[in-house]
């Protein structure tokens, strides 16, 4: 009796809350498609700002890591934001692996050449890319775990200020960090920067709060479950 027992203890204490689990898988692949998406620039209607589509992933990245931050406490999040490097090197080495690949003769032209402009990226994008993810996702998980401070948080409308203040930034760090890795020296930098940074502050003062706010809702329904 004493050993079932303690072995139904040790199997609680090792299983991972079902909301961890959902959201560490929705993580690993954001992070991959982020990359992707990058490469088609888009207008926030009704102003002409313009910012890259990687954005919508990655602003699931911020909302996943602080939701999880929120409920798991803020050494939960970090591990998982250090994990992330993880899909973003094998997705990396995967893609130069394919594109190292000879084509099929049958493959249309057009297609493969499609193909090949939307992965290939240059050294300098390529490392600007984790090296932006990393400081900018650990940044936020910081400045939303101190502006909570020791207490409960408070209720959802302290959630949803934290929420964006981390986010909005972290994203200008973001943009910061990556526009200059990227493209310094490679031609003037100064509007696209500016643009970027605007896009995205907005953006993380218009969404995020609302996204925390049910990503920390939603997972307490999985948990409950």
């Amino acid at each position: 009796m004493t050993d079932a027992i303690a072995n139904e203890k040790q199997m609680a204490a090792a299983a991972m809350p079902r909301a961890l689990f959902v959201y560490t898988l929705l993580y690993g692949g954001m992070t991959v498609l982020a990359g992707v998406l990058a490469f088609k620039q888009v207008r926030l209607v009704p102003s002409d700002l313009a910012v890259e589509a990687g954005i919508f992933p990655y602003l699931l990245l911020v909302v996943i890591s602080s939701t999880l931050a929120q409920l798991y406490g803020q050494a939960r999040a970090n591990l998982l934001v250090i994990w992330g490097f993880v899909p973003l090197a094998i997705s990396a080495l995967l893609i130069f692996l394919v594109l190292g690949l000879p084509a099929s003769p049958d493959m249309d032209a057009t297609r493969l050449g499609a193909f090949e402009t939307v992965l290939s990226s240059t050294p300098r994008i390529m490392a600007a890319g984790p090296a932006a993810y990393g400081v900018s996702l650990l940044l936020n998980v910081w400045i939303f775990a101190r502006l909570r401070g020791t207490g409960d948080g408070g209720g959802t409308a302290s959630l949803m200020i934290r929420g964006a203040i981390a986010s909005a930034l972290s994203q200008a760090i973001d943009s910061v960090i990556f526009i200059t890795l990227a493209f310094y020296g490679e031609f003037p930098i100064t509007n696209l920067l500016i643009g970027q940074v605007i896009a995205k502050v907005v953006l993380s003062i218009v969404l995020v709060p609302f996204l925390i706010t049910g990503g920390v809702a939603f997972a307490r329904w999985l948990d409950a479950r």
